[in-house]
């Protein structure tokens, strides 16, 4: 177990904290607003391979708003469809050493509240739901440029090059009911591996990603009772410019492009469902305090070929700190 930092890394341990950008992309509200709805494809979350110190740890509560289209996959026949609800987040965030390289894990638990319209067999219907949604989990590992450091090692180093590979998983907890055509879960396992670089000029910082998402299938798809759905994986594309103005500080701007998510409804095939978009967005992270930061983040669609072109702000609080407490005897 790791303890408090001796007297004399004390000074450089607060630094440290100063330095060390908010942890967690916050999820970034868009991988866990699940709703049965094809959103994680639409991630925009800056600097999420830049690493930390061995045994940095962050709890961040991130508030998410959405406003706009959304998609059922093509399981029942709803048209005109638009939502607006809320989704606090809940995470945490730990760092560790992966066979000397630095590496992460990252845990989140959302909860949707909100309303819901859309034409059913020519009606207008409206709907309320709130409800738990799926656990999220990422792991982060570095492949070049991010040693696992100690915070003595890790406060004279300086960031060039990094390459990093991910894997998000987001389980089926959520709620669900295969009879309701609205659900916060979605009934089914998914997985993004995923492949990161980023590199630091100075104050500037580029990021790009790469990734897919694979779909398990669910076994009873939303609004139709028992009929099986399986869903095509997603491809996306992601990219972020952002700069620094002091440690902890900074300001990005957030761009996106998916594609992919063809569905099939107890093995019929749904042209209609393939997806095709992009979004566009904006980051300012505020380190107020040695262990607190703040996040705002906003981004709405450019262009989408099938639901899902929603408006979405979000607000993250975060507490970070080192090592673990140490107990007393």
């Amino acid at each position: 177990m790791r303890g408090r930092p001796s007297l004399p890394n004390r000074a450089k341990s607060a630094r440290l904290l100063l330095l060390m950008q908010p942890f967690s992309k916050a999820l970034q509200c868009s991988l866990v607003a699940s709703l049965a709805l094809p959103l994680w494809a639409q991630d925009l979350a800056p600097r999420a391979y830049v690493i930390t110190p061995v045994s940095s740890n962050a709890a961040t509560f991130t508030y998410c708003f959405y406003d706009g289209g959304v998609n059922f996959n093509g399981a029942v026949p709803v048209t005109n469809a638009t939502g607006t609800f809320s989704v606090p987040v809940f995470s945490l965030y730990h760092s560790f050493s992966f066979f000397g390289r630095s590496a992460n894990i990252l845990g989140a638990l959302p909860y949707g509240v909100g309303y819901f319209q859309g034409e059913l067999n020519e009606q207008h219907r409206q709907i309320y739901r709130s409800g738990l949604m799926d656990f999220a989990l990422r792991v982060s590992v570095n492949l070049k440029g991010g040693p696992a450091m100690e915070p003595a090692a890790f406060a004279k180093w300086k960031q060039k090059v990094l390459l990093g590979v991910s894997l998000k998983i987001i389980a089926p907890t959520g709620q669900y009911d295969p009879t309701k055509v609205i659900n916060w879960g979605i009934n089914r396992w998914a997985f993004k591996p995923e492949f990161g670089y980023s590199q630091r000029w100075a104050n500037w910082v580029l990021d790009g990603y790469a990734g897919v998402w694979f779909y398990t299938t669910n076994p009873a798809a939303p609004g139709t009772g028992s009929k099986p759905q399986t869903e095509d994986p997603i491809g996306s594309l992601e990219g972020h410019l952002s700069y620094d103005f002091k440690p902890g500080t900074w300001a990005s701007l957030d761009g996106n492009f998916w594609w992919g998510g063809l569905t099939r409804l107890s093995g019929i095939q749904n042209l209609d469902t393939k997806q095709v978009g992009s979004r566009l967005g904006g980051t300012f992270a505020w380190r107020y305090a040695k262990h607190q930061s703040l996040k705002f983040s906003y981004s709405g669609g450019t262009f989408s070929r099938f639901g899902g072109n929603y408006n979405n702000v979000a607000v993250a609080w975060q507490y970070s700190w080192m090592g673990t407490p140490k107990l007393k005897k």
